[in-house]
């Protein structure tokens, strides 16, 4: 084992991987925690968003659907990079003119909060759409039976809608938090010190890119692949009681 220990001592290449300085491993670490952080933050409210805008365009007014339809188009047609640029810094100067028009001095928001909210806000256009086909794919004769019962519409989307969609929309989720986990690299280009970043400021320093770059790709994989069995067995549990659909899945 001699030799495995070996490779990580400073005078190797992969001693640049070593959890304390002049390792970057720990850096790495923290990188990622920043990374996982910002990700479910920012699906937490994207769900939330989604839920909310998928019901809207649904069952909401002329002006509501309007409003919505503008708003998922207008994120899914703009690059994810243009957005979290105008957004990142269009967050701050409305919460800031807002507090100035109220007499109160203006604020720092922190780069992890206005990450999430950017992020979860352009999520949010794709949550939308993909929960709204969860909803359509509810068989409608089980929501005409509940509104026979007399159930309101609150107690037939909690009772009947949100629970048999939840199987249909799994699939859809798991890509976006997939994609959401490698959108958090995007926020790079505004200095977020996340794991990418993190990377490029270790390449920068030591020139050995490649090999930071790797790591960080392998740890990508990881979250990718621990995620994807995650998913996988909400979605067989979601499916109980239901027919077995074959060609689904992650």
């Amino acid at each position: 084992m001699n030799w495995l220990f070996g490779l990580f001592e400073p005078g190797h290449a992969l001693g640049l991987l070593a959890m304390s300085p002049p390792g970057w491993g720990g850096a790495l670490l923290t990188g990622l925690s920043h990374t996982l952080e910002i990700a479910i933050g920012s699906y937490i409210l994207g769900t939330a968003i989604g839920v909310l805008g998928a019901f809207g365009k649904l069952y909401g007014g002329p002006i509501i659907k309007d409003l919505l339809a503008i708003y998922t188009t207008a994120i899914r047609a703009i690059p994810e990079l243009i957005e979290i640029l105008l957004l990142y810094y269009l967050v701050p100067d409305i919460v800031n003119r807002f507090l100035l028009s109220m007499g109160r001095p203006r604020i720092d928001l922190p780069p992890i909060l206005v990450g999430t909210l950017v992020l979860g806000f352009v999520l949010g256009a794709y949550m939308t759409e993909v929960l709204r086909g969860a909803i359509l794919a509810v068989p409608h004769g089980q929501v005409e039976a509940a509104r026979a019962y007399g159930m309101t519409p609150l107690q037939i989307a909690r009772r009947v809608t949100l629970p048999q969609m939840l199987a249909y929309a799994l699939p859809g989720m798991a890509n976006l938090w997939l994609n959401l986990t490698k959108d958090t690299a995007l926020l790079a280009v505004i200095g977020f010190n996340e794991l990418t970043e993190t990377a490029l400021q270790a390449g920068g320093t030591t020139k050995a890119f490649m090999l930071f770059f790797t790591a960080a790709g392998i740890l990508y994989l990881i979250i990718s692949a621990l995620s994807g069995r995650l998913f996988a067995l909400a979605e067989r549990r979601a499916r109980r009681g239901q027919p077995n659909i074959r060609g689904g899945g992650i």
